[in-house]
């Protein structure tokens, strides 16, 4: 029942989407890639914003279903709330009648499986894609990453034009497929001059080879300097001054529990990068720890999940990543790393501390902590929650408020996980975001 309900959902969607596209010229920017789609997605539309009007999406509507809701603002119901639908489309088929004030919409493409990329040209013709990375994703569906990849670039059957990350999608997987590129070593939209304004971050986009615009973003994450290129790369496409861009990037915030910055307790400096982790991801988490100048640095590193049979040696390589004349210590959460991150870690040299909780991290991390350390987490979800740890060693409790998976729903999640898990630390954060 339930998947004739889709089916037929997803019909009436996919026509309304396409009668709306059809009767107003709006630009549609799509974003793909193994990670980073959230943060480029938030990037994109602050910069886009300085100069048009931008319809998106915070959280993670991302499937088949969800990405026409956000084109008509909608939220998502039960597939099977025929009432909540009917209302649903009675709206979209108003709002295509009417002007639609929007410019440019972006979404975030999603997949945890082969086939699902290619499914959004059912509906959608974008104007522009931007892919983020090529790296271990859902390998519990993927055979090698060249599969991934194959799954990824599927959007460029249906792009007018696709931005690729030259540093993070290798030119094999990219072969003969017109594309413009960004990146830090190299790319047509290059980051260069990158310097540091004490923990944010100064430089310069060139745009082939040329100097292009000069901004300022809000830390030194390599992460966000791809964004800031992304968006360079995008604006421009759409007719943005190098003015507009500038100011667009100085804007850029992170999402929660994407390298989102806190002040700590005893004067430290928190990096809150727990809201998931994927192998390239914890190494680009930890290069931006490696480049701030700070007199002791710390480390969380939770499990890195479904990376199915690629586990043990994704896990082995993040702990030989760990450098022992960085890191003051090293953190492991979670079963995967605890076995494999924590050995490799140990035999470079690193001194290194195992847990299976957050809870009990936090409090280790807390009697760690001296002015001017600087403390990274990241970690994956299920049975790992790294932003529990996070929580633990805030200055301003208040700030849990700002960290992932704060919602009702999750802190009783993370209460049947883990018995450590305070009921006084769920019960004053029930209006928490999610």
């Amino acid at each position: 029942m339930k998947k004739i309900g889709k089916a037929l959902v997803l019909w009436v969607l996919k026509f309304q989407l396409q009668q709306l596209l059809a009767k107003h010229p709006v630009k549609v920017v799509g974003v793909v890639g193994s990670y980073g789609k959230t943060s480029t997605k938030l990037a994109l539309t602050t910069v886009l914003a300085q100069g048009m009007r931008v319809r998106y999406q915070e959280g993670n509507y991302n499937d088949i279903v969800t990405v026409p809701l956000i084109f008509f603002g909608e939220e998502l119901p039960s597939l099977l709330n025929a009432t909540a639908w009917t209302k649903i489309f009675i709206r979209n088929h108003c709002q295509i009648k009417q002007e639609y004030p929007y410019d440019v919409v972006v979404v975030e493409l999603g997949t945890d499986g082969p086939g699902q990329i290619a499914a959004f040209e059912r509906y959608l013709q974008l104007d522009i894609a931007v892919v983020t990375a090529i790296a271990y994703e859902h390998m519990e569906f993927f055979t090698d990453v060249a599969a991934v990849a194959s799954e990824e670039l599927a959007v460029i059957d249906y792009s007018k034009r696709t931005i690729v990350n030259r540093d993070l999608c290798a030119a094999q997987y990219i072969g003969d497929n017109k594309v413009t590129t960004y990146g830090n070593n190299g790319g047509d939209y290059q980051i260069v001059s990158a310097r540091p304004q004490g923990l944010d971050l100064a430089f310069t986009v060139n745009k082939f080879g040329a100097a292009y615009l000069q901004a300022t973003c809000f830390n030194s994450s390599l992460a966000v300097l791809y964004s800031a290129a992304a968006s360079a790369a995008v604006g421009d496409a759409l007719g943005m001054s190098p003015a507009a861009i500038a100011a667009g990037i100085a804007a850029i915030q992170p999402a929660a529990g994407r390298m989102r910055r806190f002040a700590g307790q005893q004067g430290s400096i928190i990096l809150d990068d727990s809201y998931n982790a994927s192998p390239e991801a914890v190494k680009a988490a930890l290069d931006t720890l490696y480049a701030i100048d700070a007199p002791h640095k710390v480390v969380v590193l939770g499990n890195m999940n479904e990376l199915g049979s690629f586990a043990p040696a994704a896990h082995t390589d993040i702990g030989e990543y760990c450098d022992p004349n960085q890191l003051t210590e090293v953190l492991t959460l979670g079963p995967d790393a605890n076995k494999y991150t924590a050995q490799a870690a140990r035999q470079k040299g690193c001194s290194v501390s195992e847990f299976t909780s957050p809870y009990a991290a936090g409090q280790h991390l807390a009697s760690l902590l001296q002015p001017g350390t600087v403390v990274l987490i990241k970690g994956s979800q299920n049975r790992v929650f790294a932003e529990e740890a996070v929580k633990t060693i805030l200055a301003d409790s208040a700030d849990a408020t700002q960290l992932v998976r704060q919602s009702p729903y999750w802190l009783a999640l993370k209460a049947k996980q883990f018995n450590d898990a305070k009921p006084a630390v769920l019960a004053d954060h029930t209006t928490a975001t999610s």
